[in-house]
C-alpha cells in the first residue's frame, strides 16, 4: 500500500495533533540529548575530580548507551502494550530525575549507578518518540517528520555546550562546579506535564488489530521466519553507525579541549563550545534537509552519499588538530553529515514491521545497534591512550564503521510510502 502525494506546500494538510506529535518527539529527544551529554561537557572536571582517566570516561559513556540499549528494547514493549504518549512521557521522567541524582554523586561509583539507570529513559525516550511520530504523519512527509524530530539532538548538544560553558567557565563554582550542571538536568520532567495534556496516541495504536502476533508474542514474531533477516539486519545497519557517531562526537569536545601535546586542538571548555556549536548547526541542517534530498535522490541513495562523506572528512578533521581555523570550516560539514542520516532510521524501521510489534521492532532493532555502538567510546578512548596515537587519530577508527553502514543499507527495499495502517 503506498499514500497519495498531496499537490501544493508538503506541510498543507499537517493537522495540529500531528504537529503536536512532532513537538513533543523532538522536545523529548532534545532534552535526552542535553542530559546525556551534560557528562560528555564535564568529562575534564569529572576526571580531575573522581581521578579517573580516558579509559574509564570512556567506559562511563559506554555503560550509559548500553543501558540505553536495553532501556530502548523495554519500552517499544512498553508502547506497543501502553501507549506511544505513556512510554514517552516515562522515559523522559527517568532520564530528568537520574541527571539529578547523578549530582549527588559522591564516588565513581555512585556516577557510574546514576548514569546507568539515566540510559534506560535515554534510549526509552527515541523508541517510544519515533513511532509515535511515524504513526501520526502521513507517509509521504514521514522521513522529513522524522528528520525534523531527530534535529532535536543538534539543539540538546547546543544547549549542554552552552550550558557548560556557562557553569563550568564563567560561573566560577569550584571543582564541583559539574554538580549544578547534572542537577539543571531535571528540567526536562516538566514536559511530561503538556504531552500528558495536549498529545494523542495515534489511530493506528488505538485501532490495532493483531491477535495472532499479540498471542506469539513480539519477540517470536521479530525473530520468525517472515521478520527475523530484517530483523539482524536492521540490527547491524544500526550498530555500524552508531559505533560510527558515538566513537565520533562523544570524543569530540574532548579532541577540541585537550592539549595539542596530547593529540588534540588545545581549546579551553568555554572556547570549544564555540567550535562545537557550529557542527551542531551543521547538524540541524543535516537532519531537517534529510527528507528533502531523500526526496529528490531517494532515500538509499543519500544515506550513502552522507556516511561516505562523514567517512573521508573523519580523518581530515582529526588531523586538524593545530588548525583552528580549518576546524571551524570542516565543523559544519562534518555535523551534517556525519548526523543527518539518522533521519532515515526512526520511518525506515517503522516501516518494516506490522502495528502490534512496531514499537518494540523499532526499539529493539535501534537499540540492540546502540549497545553494540556503545562500544565506541570505551574504543576510541582505550586507542587513543596507545603510544604515538593521540585522540585525533583515533577518531579515524570510525570512518570504517560509515562505510560499513553505506554498504548494509543496500540489503533494504525502499518502502517510503508504505502506509501505517493498524495491521
Amino acid at each position: 500500500m503506498t499514500a497519495p502525494v498531496a499537490d501544493g506546500p508538503w506541510y498543507r494538510g499537517i493537522t495540529r495533533d500531528q504537529w503536536r506529535a512532532l513537538a513533543a518527539a523532538k522536545l523529548g529527544w532534545m532534552l535526552d540529548a542535553m542530559d546525556f551529554l551534560l557528562y560528555v561537557m564535564a568529562i575534564g572536571q569529572l576526571k580531575a575530580y573522581f581521578g579517573f582517566d580516558d579509559g574509564t570516561a570512556g567506559l562511563l559513556g559506554t555503560v550509559t548507551l548500553i543501558t540505553s540499549a536495553v532501556g530502548g528494547i523495554i519500552f517499544g514493549v512498553v508502547a506497543d502494550r501502553a501507549g506511544r504518549t505513556r512510554a514517552l512521557m516515562a522515559t523522559i521522567l527517568i532520564f530528568s530525575v537520574c541527571s539529578l541524582g547523578a549530582a549527588t554523586s559522591q564516588s565513581l561509583w555512585q556516577l557510574m549507578a546514576w548514569r546507568v539507570l539515566l540510559g534506560f529513559g535515554m534510549g526509552g525516550e527515541w523508541a517510544s518518540g519515533a513511532v509515535l511520530v511515524s504513526e501520526t504523519w502521513p507517509a509521504a512527509h514521514r522521513t522529513r517528520a522524522i528528520g525534523i524530530m531527530q534535529s532535536g539532538w543538534a539543539l540538546g548538544y547546543i544547549a549542554a555546550a552552552l550550558l557548560a560553558a556557562l557553569v563550568l567557565g564563567k560561573m566560577n563554582l569550584g571543582p564541583e562546579a559539574w554538580r549544578w550542571l547534572f542537577a539543571i538536568g531535571v528540567l526536562p520532567a516538566l514536559l511530561t506535564l503538556w504531552i500528558r495534556k495536549s498529545v494523542k496516541e495515534p489511530e493506528a495504536w488505538v485501532r490495532r488489530q493483531a491477535p495472532s502476533a499479540e498471542r506469539r508474542g513480539a519477540f517470536a514474531v521479530l525473530f520468525g521466519p517472515e521478520y527475523r533477516v530484517k530483523t539482524v539486519m536492521a540490527t547491524l545497519l544500526s550498530a555500524c553507525v552508531q559505533f560510527a557517531n558515538w566513537g565520533l562526537f562523544f570524543w569530540l569536545p574532548g579532541f577540541l579541549a585537550r592539549p595539542v601535546e596530547q593529540g588534540g586542538a588545545g581549546m579551553s571548555i568555554v572556547r570549544s563550545a564555540g567550535w562545537i556549536i557550529p557542527v551542531q548547526i551543521g547538524a540541524y541542517l543535516g537532519y531537517n534537509s534529510f527528507g528533502f534530498i531523500a526526496d529528490k535522490l531517494g532515500r538509499r541513495r543519500t544515506f550513502v552519499l552522507y556516511l561516505v562523506t562523514a567517512a573521508v572528512l573523519v580523518p581530515l578533521y582529526g588531523q586538524m588538530a593545530r588548525s583552528p581555523g580549518i576546524l571551524m570550516a570542516l565543523g559544519p560539514l562534518l555535523g551534517f553529515v556525519g548526523y543527518g542520516y539518522f533521519s532515515l532510521f526512526g520511518s525506515f524501521l517503522a516501516e518494516l514491521f506490522p502495528t502490534a510489534v512496531r514499537a518494540t521492532g523499532q526499539g529493539l532493532t535501534y537499540n540492540l545497534g546502540r549497545g553494540l555502538g556503545a562500544l565506541a567510546p570505551y574504543t576510541i578512548g582505550y586507542v587513543a591512550t596507545l603510544p604515538n596515537v593521540g585522540i585525533g587519530s583515533a577518531l579515524a577508527l570510525t570512518s570504517a564503521f560509515f562505510l560499513a553502514g553505506a554498504v548494509l543499507i543496500m540489503y533494504f527495499e525502499d518502502t517510503s510510502r508504505k502506509v501505517l495502517g493498524a495491521a
